[in-house]
């Protein structure tokens, strides 16, 4: 493998329809010739996020990380680490699982929960796959530049970056979900 998409954004074509990549905007925290780890950006996750309002009394969204291990939650935060067991994602931004080392520096003020994105999850590919679907155009590699990673992103996150790429992308942001409706 020459080339590591790591730190890039993959951005669903519609090509993609129908399951949980449809218009999705991931974020790969980690790829080498074993494969490659990422994370959506902009899928919601409303029955998990309720659930932790009931539980801790405040308002915490939390993402569909991807289709593996749902059980697993993951923790994106900003401006430092909080964990001794951390990715660095890149610019300030954190992967954690330890989400002990998270509480307690919500708890201490070291971190706001604004600067914290939790995800259910995660999109994982084994080895060359990824490059296939990037091969067949499943997927659009975008440097995006200055994305805050802790943001509350919905879906209208891929159509803004489909909309900054211009040209045929541009007729993709505009297209309906469902291509057949068109």
């Amino acid at each position: 493998m020459n080339y590591s998409y790591k730190g890039k954004i993959l951005i669903s074509t519609p090509d993609i329809a129908g399951d949980i990549f449809s218009r999705s905007v991931v974020l790969i925290i980690d790829h080498n010739e074993e494969g490659a780890f990422g994370l959506i950006l902009n899928k919601k996750n409303h029955g998990m996020s309720a659930r932790l309002l009931k539980i801790f009394g405040f308002n915490v969204d939390v993402y569909e990380g991807g289709p593996v291990e749902n059980d697993k939650i993951f923790f994106i935060t900003k401006g430092q680490e909080v964990s001794p067991d951390f990715t660095v994602i890149n610019d300030g931004f954190y992967l954690t699982e330890d989400i002990e080392s998270v509480v307690s520096a919500i708890i201490e003020q070291r971190l706001s929960v604004s600067d914290i994105k939790v995800f259910s999850g995660y999109s994982g590919w084994a080895g060359g796959q990824l490059e296939a679907e990037i091969q067949r155009k499943s997927w659009t590699i975008v440097d995006v530049f200055n994305l805050d990673y802790t943001l509350a992103n919905d879906h209208s996150l891929w159509k803004k970056i489909m909309q900054n790429l211009g040209g045929e992308y541009l007729l993709w942001a505009n297209a309906p979900e469902d291509v057949s409706m068109n």
